[in-house]
């Protein structure tokens, strides 16, 4: 690619190192010479600091605050149509002028390549674009990384989530959410994933019009120069983490199944193993494990590394969710052997019980931890083998190359 590509970038969230997607998009997009313009939406000032960092690798950054009285009240407004909640919970109709603008060069707009639009609660943002700039033939072409299908999660949740709110919630949203993420496959010019089992997903809401064939499969990556294993350090004798933001539902469940179903199997053989819960705003019910002496609730951290890099095992029984699980991958490029349940790395090519220890059910969860706790050095083989692993498939400097592939794949095709 002789020029870098001039790309308005639309994330209906502040990009920052949670929000890990978006946020290595523009940092490895900027680094391969690729000039991004991006809008987003803040809703609190920890979004306005991020954004600071962010301002390095945009030629602009264009934001609107919105409080989560507004995101509520289109909530309300939606609830007697047929649009999902998360299509209309970050919509703002001054960043969507603001987008329009920037890309209408008969009102003094500027010359750009393509749009790149985030996350379902983001695609109404590059529906208007679309709408309004009319002839396909001479408009931008619009991508949307769907990351997720999160009719796929919320089919997984409705039945297993420990949250009644949130099984109430997704039953009630799954209907509109199926139809409405068929529809959107079909309005733009390039669709991107994070897995090919996201990637079915949304053939399948298609009904086979041949929408799917705009379908690209682009996994997450890591960052291998930011996560890396401590090779002067020494790893904390039978340390157990768990990471993750703990106020999601999925994460909510993975760790009460594991304290409760998992961790008594293990408790019963190694009793002085310690188990940390890492990740901000830990509802009550996680909180109060901490009670038990061999069990830790950090809330918000500064930095997971430490953790990861101490621990003896990252744990990670996802029992349901889609995608793929950045906190497996961050863990794996630590050199820190995992155990995942087969939903945590579904989307992963991994070599089962060689790249990451795979439990299939409590029981044989518990005995692949108990194997690693017994033997250091097959830990350190499974560290060294995930480190492996995420170095072949999973380093955002290449995931992100491939994304400039689908921008010119797709620039040629309109």
């Amino acid at each position: 690619m002789e020029a870098g590509l001039k790309i308005l970038f639309v994330v209906p969230y502040v990009p920052n190192k949670i929000r890990v997607r978006p946020y290595s998009w523009i940092r490895y997009l900027s680094r391969l010479g690729h000039r991004i313009t991006l809008f987003t939406v803040c809703t609190n000032q920890a979004d306005h600091e991020a954004l600071q960092e962010l301002n390095q690798y945009c030629d602009q950054v264009h934001k609107v605050d919105l409080p989560g009285w507004r995101s509520l009240v289109n909530c309300l407004l939606a609830l007697p149509t047929r649009q999902p909640l998360q299509a209309v919970y970050s919509w703002d109709a001054s960043l969507a002028e603001k987008l329009y603008s920037s890309a209408n060069q008969n009102n003094g707009g500027e010359s750009f390549d393509i749009v790149h639009v985030e996350h379902l609660r983001g695609a109404r943002y590059g529906l208007d674009f679309i709408n309004r700039s009319g002839d396909k033939k001479t408009r931008l072409p619009v991508i949307w990384d769907s990351v997720d299908s999160i009719s796929l999660l919320f089919r997984q949740a409705m039945v297993q989530s420990k949250s009644l709110f949130s099984r109430g919630v997704t039953r009630f949203e799954l209907g509109r959410t199926e139809e409405y993420e068929g529809y959107l496959v079909d309005q733009f010019d390039s669709v991107l994933v994070t897995s090919r089992h996201d990637k079915q997903a949304l053939i399948d809401l298609t009904r086979g019009n041949g929408s799917d064939k705009r379908i690209n499969v682009l996994p997450n990556g890591v960052d291998l120069e930011y996560f890396t294993p401590d090779l002067a350090g020494e790893r904390q004798d039978k340390m157990v983490v768990l990471s993750g933001k703990m106020s999601y539902h999925a994460n909510v469940t993975m760790v009460v199944d594991f304290i409760e179903k998992i961790m008594p199997q293990v408790w019963g053989s190694q009793p002085d193993v310690k188990v940390w819960i890492v990740g901000k705003d830990p509802p009550a019910a996680l909180q109060s494990y901490a009670e038990d002496p061999n069990v830790y609730v950090t809330g918000t951290v500064d930095d997971i590394r430490p953790y990861l890099r101490k621990a003896t095992i990252s744990a990670s029984p996802i029992p349901y969710g889609v995608g793929i699980q950045n906190k497996v991958l961050e863990a794996m490029a630590c050199g820190t052997p995992v155990v995942a349940s087969q939903q945590a790395v579904s989307a992963l090519d991994i070599q089962e019980d060689r790249e990451v220890m795979v439990g299939h059910n409590p029981t044989e969860f518990a005995e692949k931890m108990l194997a690693l706790l017994e033997s250091p050095d097959m830990g350190a083989a499974v560290g060294m083998a995930g480190r492996s692993y995420v170095e072949r498939n999973h380093d955002w400097s290449v995931v992100a190359g491939k994304l400039a592939e689908v921008y010119e794949q797709t620039l040629t095709q309109m």
